[in-house]
């Protein structure tokens, strides 16, 4: 054999290497997943050595990438796009252009990424926002917070809120013609943790008079307890969200020393004083048994108090949802919750509906069996159709 075909043989035994995977038996369309995984692999690889050559942050070049796929607020035949500003936070408005004889209901919705990328501009997000408002004869507020790292929690979370707080006000519900009974809070992954907070936080908001009807959390990440659930020690090494990147997304949501990351890689980042919050994440009671089967819940192994010092926002009920105490979950809104079987995330969904069912609250939970996170933002798949209706569908019924 000559040096050419070995070389050509040597590179596609290394590009072949690179893409496979080995996925579960039940996923639909595997290789183009492979496909798919491997080019988002591949930014976060160069991310990581732009940030490591100093040239750029992680979180400002994975931004920066992602960005490419944004679209401009296009009116069609259907819908009718505009962009305007909520109490000075950038909002992308999606009203449908279909005559009805009474007021709209409406859905606000907070785009995922990790608290450091994405947009409401996003092509995958501006289809969803587009559909649900044409689906559903709806006014939808698609919102753009800042994100890291230039910005850390709280300030994504306030930027939500107070966007939200202004939305509810009655004069700009009237000048949409929305039917404050009929308004729903949505999210997907780190927009899911988002909706989530603020949901709970407007619980406890005197002056907001208009009460949510319904919300709507997709693969939410919703506790920083524990990052050993068995969700993340099944789904460690899965397509598009493994759990190293996931632990990434989180330090950064609070800081860019990179200290944090390593301590929450090793499960070693809660201090003694706070052990009092684990009842609120213990997986062995809050997993149905299916999801236990398998695993041994450990006790903790505590951190150092100065990095809960340094950044208590991990420790904050509006970074963390599922900290919050029962008495603080009763009284919120009907509830979908949409899981994903191969997501780090997924039981942190599971619990949080397990805590709502015992705090009174009605939930209807869509646990998919062949889902992995990400999947509602993949307009290649065959899946993120069927999730899409699923999770429209929802909404049509019950909002």
């Amino acid at each position: 054999m000559g040096r050419k075909p070995l070389y050509l043989l040597i590179v596609g035994v290394f590009v072949a290497y690179y893409i496979y995977m080995p996925l579960p038996d039940n996923f639909e369309e595997p290789w183009k997943i492979m496909f798919i995984n491997t080019a988002l692999r591949s930014f976060h690889h160069l991310a990581s050595f732009i940030e490591f050559l100093g040239l750029y942050h992680f979180a400002d070049f994975f931004a920066l990438t992602v960005a490419i796929e944004e679209v401009p607020p296009t009116s069609d035949e259907n819908v009718t796009v505009t962009e305007t500003k909520f109490d000075n936070v950038p909002v992308r408005v999606y009203v449908a252009k279909r005559k009805v004889d009474t007021q709209r209901r409406a859905v606000f919705f907070i785009h995922g990424g990790g608290w450091c990328s994405g947009s409401a501009a996003l092509r995958n997000y501006d289809l969803l926002s587009r559909w649900t408002a044409e689906r559903l004869d709806a006014v939808v507020i698609s919102i753009d917070y800042r994100i890291a790292p230039k910005y850390h929690f709280p300030i994504q979370f306030e930027d939500v809120y107070n966007a939200l707080r202004w939305f509810l006000r009655k004069d700009v519900l009237e000048d949409y013609d929305i039917n404050p009974k009929r308004i729903c809070v949505s999210g997907d992954s780190a927009g899911g943790n988002l909706a989530a907070a603020v949901t709970q936080q407007l619980l406890g908001d005197p002056e907001v008079k208009t009460k949510l009807k319904i919300q709507a959390l997709i693969y939410p990440a919703l506790q920083t307890l524990d990052l050993d659930s068995p969700s993340y020690q099944e789904n460690s090494h899965m397509p598009i969200l493994p759990k190293s990147n996931m632990v990434r997304f989180w330090s950064e949501y609070f800081t860019t020393d990179r200290s944090l990351e390593k301590a929450m890689l090793s499960n070693q980042h809660v201090p003694a004083e706070s052990s009092h919050l684990f009842k609120f994440v213990n997986w062995s009671s809050l997993l149905p048994e299916r999801f236990r089967k398998g695993h041994v819940y450990n006790n903790p192994i505590y951190g150092s108090s100065e990095l809960s010092r340094k950044y208590p926002g991990f420790l904050d009920v509006r970074a963390a949802p599922l900290l919050a105490d029962d008495s603080k979950l009763h009284g919120l809104p009907l509830t979908y919750v949409l899981t994903c079987q191969y997501d780090v995330l997924r039981d942190d969904g599971l619990m949080y509906v397990t805590r709502l069912q015992n705090a009174g609250v009605q939930v209807t939970h869509d646990h998919v069996e062949d889902g992995f996170h990400g999947a509602l933002s993949i307009p290649q798949l065959k899946i993120y159709q069927r999730l899409i209706n699923q999770y429209i569908s929802w909404l049509k019924k019950n909002l």
